[in-house]
């Protein structure tokens, strides 16, 4: 027997999760429209992907970089705004951004030709995006577009698998995780691109496994338990799977410090954006998704009975 088998064995949790709906709805209401409000008045850093412009991310090959001397250089080019940032540990790898250009991707290349000719020999050039304003705005469209249907969908097929009022609940649980993690790239500022796309899919994937999981012993439950009180049923219901979600948080969030540490600048806001989506998709789960099916019309297993056996004496076929 592993230790997860030991532990679902000798360990029985009988916590009141549902009597902490009306504090949990305060906190998503108060994440949500703190969301909303940082959105409409700080906005986001866009990256490269979605405000355009050349990023360049260089390397020295002679000792340290002197940010300052590079910053005065690049500066001097008056191509708009640059920005410097120095990452890893050596204190060698400098991130360049470059507003994006007046004109098309021959402005842009022209730019880039520019810094590099500026900067002179003694760097290499590990990465180099140009992102030209047309393609950044398909790009933000593309991306609100893929996280939109992505919400719908998943709602659909909670919808389809149970009953309409645990897609309801879902669709609740994923609004509430996608908009307070873009919440919080607007409020921490961290560089909002595709990677960030990625993250938050990533997040509403996660929290609708843990629903579902929930969702679906819940429907068990609701056939095994006819006569017991929907919110007893409901703390039931996620006290049986509190042990599978502590297990899979944890394993998942080893794998998201693992890459927090050395996946570098590149995937800082990606690792970022995964641990608050494990908090706040596990949240969502037990306090939002659960917690709203008090207050739907939810048929019991008793219900469901007694609309057989009335339907059974009509003579008539039992309502779905």
């Amino acid at each position: 027997m592993n230790f997860y088998s030991r532990w679902v064995a000798t360990k029985k949790p009988n916590y009141d999760f549902i009597r902490l709906r009306y504090f949990a709805f305060g906190i998503t209401a108060l994440l949500i429209l703190g969301s909303f409000a940082s959105i409409a008045i700080k906005g986001f850093n866009y990256g490269i992907d979605f405000a355009g412009g050349i990023l360049i991310e260089a390397h020295t090959t002679g000792g340290e970089a002197d940010l300052h001397h590079m910053r005065v250089t690049l500066e001097a080019l008056k191509l708009g705004e640059v920005s410097l940032q120095g990452f890893g540990n050596t204190g060698r790898d400098v991130m360049i951004r470059v507003q994006k250009q007046a004109g098309d991707e021959k402005a842009q290349m022209a730019a880039l030709g520019k810094v590099k000719e500026a900067l002179g020999a003694g760097y290499e050039y590990k990465r180099v995006e140009i992102v030209g304003p047309k393609v950044g705005e398909e790009l933000k469209r593309d991306g609100v577009l893929a996280v939109a249907l992505a919400v719908l969908a998943i709602a659909a097929y909670v919808w389809f698998r149970f009953e309409w009022q645990f897609g309801i609940g879902a669709l609740i649980a994923i609004f509430h995780d996608v908009i307070t993690t873009f919440g919080l790239f607007s409020i921490t500022g961290l560089e909002f691109n595709l990677t960030s796309v990625a993250a938050i899919l990533t997040i509403a994937g996660y929290s609708i496994n843990e629903t579902v999981v929930e969702y679906d012993r819940v429907r068990e439950n609701l056939r095994k338990y006819k006569t017991m009180r929907l919110y007893d049923l409901l703390n039931l219901s996620v006290n049986e799977t509190l042990a599978r979600t502590i297990l899979t948080v944890s394993t998942v969030s080893i794998s998201v410090l693992a890459l927090l540490v050395l996946g570098g600048e590149v995937l800082r806001g990606f690792s970022i954006a995964m641990i608050w989506g494990l908090i706040i998709g596990t949240f969502s789960s037990i306090y939002v998704s659960m917690p709203v099916l008090v207050y739907f019309n939810l048929r019991t297993g008793k219900m469901a009975d007694d609309e057989e056996q009335a339907a059974a004496s009509e003579g008539g076929p039992a309502a779905p």
